[in-house]
């Protein structure tokens, strides 16, 4: 299938590693060029090594801050000279309970995870060449709430319900929105939630045995699905919020 993803434009962020990267690679294997944003920045300059300077381009910055998400966006067009949508994922709340996590917690997280990926659309839409198309990297916290990470069960479903109001808001001109619920993926966060606990390898197979699929899921399998939906091939998806997790989400 060709996906029509030839010289599009895409803002990628948290794209040094895991799924941000990953969704990267398979946008510019099916084309497309991109501008990825992270904050690690000798990380980004290998990731636009492997890409190759003439497909990405990298802006070191976090996301939480209020300007990065329009520099980012005016990269794009003074790069390349369009934009054509994005992939916003944003930073991975600290985990804890309701009640143990505190005020300040909830308030940075909002910030770094509700309003970053708020503003990140914005610019977004307000530099697009044409009808972009946005995916917003989610949880399966959306559906059911992920024991210990309190601060994501409460955040992303606001943010799945933004998805859809957005749909309503900006398909008259054409726009696309849609949500992404990655599953257990190997990326270095689930390195690290699982390396928290007394026995790491015994919370991997303890996760693996809850997926249909008896394995966690690898970042390219999430990648290809965000490209297509990325892509006009996916023309007519707006809205959606869509799991990407194994068969692991037992809820509709």
């Amino acid at each position: 299938m060709d996906l029509g993803l030839t010289d599009r434009v895409f803002l990628v962020t948290a794209a040094s590693a895991g799924l941000g990267r990953a969704s990267a690679e398979q946008l510019v294997a099916e084309g497309a060029r991109v501008v990825l944003v992270a904050r690690r920045a000798d990380v980004l300059d290998d990731v636009v090594a492997d890409l190759g300077s003439a497909n990405a381009v990298a802006l070191a910055a976090d996301l939480a801050e209020p300007d990065t998400a329009a520099a980012a966006a005016q990269l794009a067009i003074r790069t390349f000279g369009r934009l054509d949508g994005a992939l916003i994922s944003v930073g991975g709340p600290p985990p804890g309970s309701v009640l143990a996590n505190s005020d300040e917690q909830w308030l940075a997280t909002f910030e770094s995870v509700f309003l970053a990926a708020l503003r990140a659309v914005r610019a977004v839409l307000a530099a697009a060449s044409g009808p972009a198309s946005i995916g917003v990297v989610l949880s399966t916290s959306v559906k059911v709430p992920i024991p210990g990470l309190a601060i994501s069960n409460g955040l992303r479903p606001g943010l799945a319900m933004l998805i859809k109001q957005l749909a309503d808001e900006v398909g008259p001109d054409g726009h696309r929105v849609f949500g992404l619920m990655p599953g257990t993926v190997l990326t270095e966060r689930i390195r690290f939630l699982h390396g928290r606990s007394d026995d790491p390898t015994a919370a991997r197979k303890d996760a693996e045995a809850r997926i249909p699929l008896r394995r966690l899921g690898d970042p390219a399998e999430f990648g290809r699905v965000a490209a297509f939906l990325l892509s006009p091939a996916a023309s007519y998806v707006t809205g959606s919020v869509i799991p990407v997790d194994g068969g692991a989400l037992r809820a509709l």
